[in-house]
């Protein structure tokens, strides 16, 4: 099953509340086999600069964008999945 969200880039800065963030890496629907919670969505993995890592959903980082409790400082997204 693939997502309707857009991706964000690889490199992409964020606000986060209080934080910067870099979005490192994107894990793909599918790619984890081994974990059921990663097979049906693209998510991201992101360093913070207090050290912290999350791996977040494609559709939360999207809700928290459109909310505006997230900012993309640098970067932006890529076109849309087909």
């Amino acid at each position: 099953m693939q997502d309707n969200h857009l991706l964000f880039k690889i490199g992409s800065l964020i606000r986060d509340g209080d934080k910067i963030g870099i979005i490192y890496r994107e894990i793909k629907s599918g790619t984890w086999t081994e974990e059921p919670l990663f097979n049906w969505r693209t998510n991201y993995e992101i360093y913070y600069d207090d050290g912290s890592v999350c791996v977040m959903g494609s559709d939360t980082i999207q809700r928290l964008v459109d909310s505006g409790k997230i900012e993309l400082i640098e970067g932006g997204k890529n076109d849309p999945l087909p």
